[in-house]
């Protein structure tokens, strides 16, 4: 039986990347670098001191099972300053509910928890933001610790105000 993902059923990170924001380019680029071959890379292959421009715009979900949640292993400054508070050890449902309630956050989230295929979205916010940051550009990644088995989410964003300018 194939799983219904929604939005994301099949979503494919596209051949170009022209468009997208380069810091979200460099992010997906040093994920598929640290990817040992023919395996997903895990928390243990990344290196913080490799990406520290990065890391402000960055959050990690750990993966819970049997119900499917999230939490928040670590949020970056830039992402709890839009968010509105640090989130860092709570859980993604308790901090946006609305991820239960959106198909296109939820199963976003769900597809790449389960499939181990990175997704890219550039479109409104779907979770309550700072009011000022009107698009959000951000690329989940999938990690797991044995190469297999996705157990933790590596997200990265940008934000863009209301004239279309990156922030």
């Amino acid at each position: 039986m194939t799983a219904d993902f929604g939005a994301w059923t099949n979503y494919r990170i596209p051949e170009d990347r022209s468009d997208w924001h380069p810091l979200v380019g460099r992010i997906f680029e040093y994920w598929q670098s640290v990817a040992p071959a023919g395996q997903l890379p895990g928390r243990q292959h990344i290196v913080p001191e490799d990406i520290p421009a990065l890391w402000s715009r960055m959050w990690l979900l750990d993966i819970f099972r049997d119900p499917l949640r999230y939490r928040f292993r670590l949020c970056g400054s830039l992402v709890v300053n839009s968010i509105g508070r640090e989130v860092t050890g709570t859980w993604l449902d308790e901090v946006q509910p609305q991820t239960l309630l959106n198909p296109i956050a939820r199963d976003r989230f769900r597809y790449t928890a389960e499939t181990g295929m990175p997704t890219w979205r550039r479109g409104p916010s779907l979770w309550d933001r700072n009011p000022d940051h009107r698009t959000v550009e951000s690329c989940v990644t999938p990690l797991a610790a044995d190469g297999r088995t996705v157990d933790k989410l590596l997200g990265f964003a940008t934000f863009y105000d209301r004239s279309g300018k990156p922030l």
